[in-house]
């Protein structure tokens, strides 16, 4: 279990990233990814450790989110735009995913959770959660309230850029002055 808490540390925020890219949702980013990593330490001490165990996670939430939904039922339109993208990472034999893009989807998730429609105090701990990958409990203490309070500013930061259809992209240009300070405050805690 070591080797899949090291993986969650370092690549958690990636996988939730590029997952959001893909998918165009944060709820359904974290929760695929969280399931990749119950898969991971179930498998893993079994199977061993893969050769690109941040590529496993990504691939396996990846599927994990086509299956939710599959489910919920909007899975043909989005499963043919997740195929296109699989078949542009079969055509890297490398490592798959750029990492140009890869670093891209961070910071695309970080302006997202950082957008000026969520509450900073709620902006800080999703993006805590999402990019750094800290556990409720974890940001609860840096916030000195409770896990269940916590949990609630996560949820209804989630349900905000959903409903306020905030966009996942880095900001343009002219937007960039008034949305760096939260960013940058954000970026100075992780």
């Amino acid at each position: 279990m070591d080797d899949v808490e090291r993986v969650f540390r370092q690549g958690h925020g990636q996988a939730v990233a590029t997952l959001t890219r893909v998918f165009g949702d944060i709820s359904l980013a974290e929760d695929a990814v969280q399931d990749a990593f119950v898969a991971a330490i179930d498998r893993w001490p079994r199977d061993g450790v893969p050769t690109n165990p941040a590529r496993w996670i990504i691939a396996t939430a990846r599927n994990r989110g086509i299956d939710i939904v599959r489910r919920a039922g909007r899975g043909r339109e989005l499963e043919e735009w997740v195929a296109l993208d699989h078949q542009l990472d079969a055509s890297d034999p490398g490592t798959g995913e750029d990492p140009a893009v890869m670093r891209d989807d961070q910071l695309r998730l970080i302006f997202t959770c950082c957008h000026p429609a969520i509450r900073v105090e709620h902006q800080v701990a999703l993006t805590l959660r999402l990019v750094a990958g800290l556990t409720p409990a974890e940001i609860a203490r840096g916030f000195l309230v409770s896990e269940a309070t916590l949990s609630k500013r996560l949820v209804r930061a989630k349900y905000k850029i959903k409903a306020a259809k905030i966009a996942y992209q880095v900001p343009r240009e002219v937007e960039l002055p008034a949305r760096l300070r939260a960013v940058l405050s954000v970026l100075y805690l992780i």
